[in-house]
């Protein structure tokens, strides 16, 4: 993708087996490489052309998939202590072409967009169940975040 990608951020894609019926879409396995825990497991509807985030979480990573719809996800490192601090990354998640798993580790921003024209699904398999405690909100448009949607 031609950016220096956040330093524990990954991006693993994902298996579906089509069928004439429809297909199944893997998401996130106890047995991969990357798996740490299972916390919970929800659905984020986003409408077109909707923007959510940015939120930062203290403890809690992300493991996202979209499985219907396009989303374009934004992140930034604000981690002083990080190698990649500063850095920005863009994703576009979806199918048909481009069915991954985003995995976010806390302490990144993220925000995204439904760039698609329907309704989108993201999937989230957590390594902890949500605390609104353990996170950060912020603004769309902010002055410490250096991306505008």
């Amino acid at each position: 993708m031609g950016q220096r990608i956040i330093e524990g951020v990954k991006l693993n894609s994902l298996k579906e087996i089509k069928s004439e019926k429809g297909s199944v879409l893997h998401m996130l396995r106890s047995d991969d490489l990357d798996f740490e825990n299972f916390g919970e497991c929800y659905f984020s509807e986003v409408f077109m052309g909707c923007i959510k985030g940015w939120k930062k979480h203290l403890i809690q990573t992300q493991n996202l998939s979209v499985p219907v719809g396009l989303i374009k996800f934004v992140l930034y490192d604000d981690r002083l202590e990080s190698s990649t601090y500063q850095e920005l990354n863009t994703y576009i998640l979806g199918r048909p072409n481009d069915y991954f798993r985003l995995t976010i580790p806390n302490g990144i921003f993220y925000s995204f967009k439904n760039i698609s024209n329907q309704n989108s699904l993201i999937v989230n398999c957590a390594d902890i169940p949500h605390d609104s405690k353990e996170s950060i909100i912020k603004e769309i448009n902010n002055k410490e975040i250096p991306y505008k949607w």
